[in-house]
């Protein structure tokens, strides 16, 4: 039979785990995260900027790029234009990156995502199904690896890898380049010497496009490049950054779902009323926030809930702190719309990926939840001091009955 209660400390043990997925990847930020709500609804913290733990004000962030910039030190677009080249901080911000993102938009609709899911990664969620009906163990840290590269090499237009073993390899290519960036809490300024493994990180990773750029199909980024204008530097430094985003967050964001669904009971219910999937996955990407902090530069003296924030300030929105704060994983919570995709987010900055997302783990939790039968986690091991916290070990198989 399958239980259909969720005791209180199966939840705790499902938000002990979270946060020790946060220790073990950056202690420091663990403590911060956890701290924040002491800053509600903003407080400015000696060493490290405004800190914004508010919803509303968040959004507020988000919508205002003519105040909030996120090119300028303590944002990611100034992370990144050291690791790629100064032509991210033109087309980060302002007309090119309207134009970029009209120009791209449509290579993430959900029908092309659907499309694109299986043609990349189809044959793998056919062998998951099968290896766990065959009560084989998979494990999941590594599926995920491999699963969101293939997608993500596919949405870009790099070549096809030869097997599994390159995905992986790819994978710890983009961690190498993202662990880059821990510590960078002060400011965004990079040390030379990081910055040069950076760029030869960003490189290896990017070595493809050159032999593709004039190839590459117009349902492609690099095609859309292309046709952008954008030179091959230019087109090798979109793919990586895009390679990096879509790979990294949603393999933390696939294993920590699968811990959750089970620490908490919730894949016994699912498996009974898959109908309640969407709001699973929902809930998976607010409890999980895998970008939990989020930068921008000051640029325009700015009053945010009677505090006066001023050119050269740095801003550091806790989008995990924000989207954690109405309780632990439910998914029968319901939509809470003051937080409301607020972990894809939000203006002229809003993850292009957001419904590409939904649509792969959908596509992933039913291949999951195709034998009817919930899983067991026969071990999991965290992922220790790198930039986005996840799992680098979780074996799952099936239960041997259907109680768990």
């Amino acid at each position: 039979m399958i239980h259909t209660d969720t005791p209180v400390r199966t939840r705790r043990a499902a938000e002990w785990h979270e946060l020790a997925l946060h220790a073990c990847a950056q202690p420091g930020l663990a403590v911060l995260l956890t701290a924040a709500p002491l800053a509600r609804p903003l407080r400015k913290v000696p060493g490290l900027g405004w800190v914004v733990t508010d919803p509303r004000l968040a959004r507020e962030i988000h919508s205002d790029s003519a105040r909030f910039s996120i090119v300028h030190d303590g944002a990611s677009g100034h992370w990144w234009s050291q690791m790629l080249g100064d032509f991210v901080l033109e087309h980060f911000e302002g007309e090119q990156h309207t134009a970029f993102r009209a120009q791209v938009n449509d290579l993430f609709t959900r029908a092309r995502s659907e499309a694109m899911v299986e043609r990349a990664v189809g044959p793998m969620l056919t062998r998951l199904r099968a290896d766990l009906a065959a009560g084989r163990t998979v494990d999941i840290a590594a599926f995920s690896r491999v699963f969101t590269g293939r997608i993500m090499t596919d949405l870009v237009g790099l070549p096809v890898l030869p097997d599994d073993a390159a995905y992986e390899e790819l994978f710890r290519a983009v961690t190498a380049l993202a662990d880059l960036g821990k510590g960078n809490w002060a400011t965004t300024v990079v040390p030379a010497r990081n910055a040069r493994k950076g760029q030869a990180i960003a490189a290896r990773i990017g070595a493809a496009v050159a032999a593709v750029y004039d190839t590459a199909a117009p349902d492609t980024v690099i095609g859309r490049c292309r046709a952008l204008g954008f030179d091959i530097d230019e087109t090798r430094g979109t793919a990586v950054l895009l390679v990096v985003a879509g790979t990294a967050t949603l393999a933390s964001t696939m294993g920590r779902l699968v811990a959750l669904l089970h620490d908490t009971g919730e894949h016994a219910r699912l498996c009974t009323d898959p109908e309640r999937l969407p709001a699973a996955i929902r809930e998976g990407l607010r409890v999980t926030s895998s970008m939990p902090v989020v930068g921008r530069g000051v640029v325009g003296e700015v009053e945010l809930s009677g505090r006066v924030l001023r050119p050269g300030d740095r801003v550091k929105i806790m989008t995990w702190t924000i989207a954690n704060a109405p309780g632990r994983f439910d998914p029968n919570l319901g939509h809470i719309n003051e937080i409301r995709q607020l972990w894809f987010g939000g203006g002229k900055h809003l993850c292009p990926g957001a419904a590409l997302s939904l649509v792969e783990l959908t596509h992933f939790l039913t291949a999951l939840l195709a034998a009817g039968r919930p899983w067991s986690i026969r071990k999991r091991r965290y992922r220790i001091n790198t930039f986005v916290p996840m799992y680098e070990r979780l074996d799952i198989a099936l239960a041997a009955d259907a109680a768990v």
